[in-house]
């Protein structure tokens, strides 16, 4: 069998591998086989949702609008289509904390665009 040759190296790596699997219950923190594949599954669904997350943030903007678009007489589609009318162009992330944070320059924002 041949010797093993860089053990710092190894011994690095598989430290990392472990520091990143705490928090983890029993084996799956402990013994390096398992905790990598946990590791690995981990940063799997992290990239994935960091993706993920954006669609969620954008539907909740978007079911904000809505409901306080209809409080001020239209629905979301309507006032969308507005304000692509009029050309203005506040995102929808402004939209919604302007429909949650105040009302009123919400209001102000459709009977704007609606008039």
């Amino acid at each position: 069998m041949p010797k093993a040759k860089n053990n710092v190296a190894s011994r690095e790596r598989r430290r990392k591998i472990l520091k990143m699997a705490k928090g983890a219950w029993g084996s799956r923190s402990k013994v390096y086989t398992v905790a990598k594949g946990g590791v690995e599954k981990g940063l799997q669904h992290a990239y994935r949702d960091r993706k993920l997350k954006k669609r969620v943030y954008r539907r909740l903007w978007i079911v904000r609008i809505n409901a306080a678009a209809r409080l001020n007489g239209t629905t979301y589609s309507r006032l969308i289509d507005a304000m692509n009318k009029k050309g203005v162009e506040i995102n929808r992330k402004v939209l919604a904390s302007l429909a949650v944070e105040d009302p009123k320059a919400f209001s102000d924002v459709v009977n704007f665009v609606t008039n």
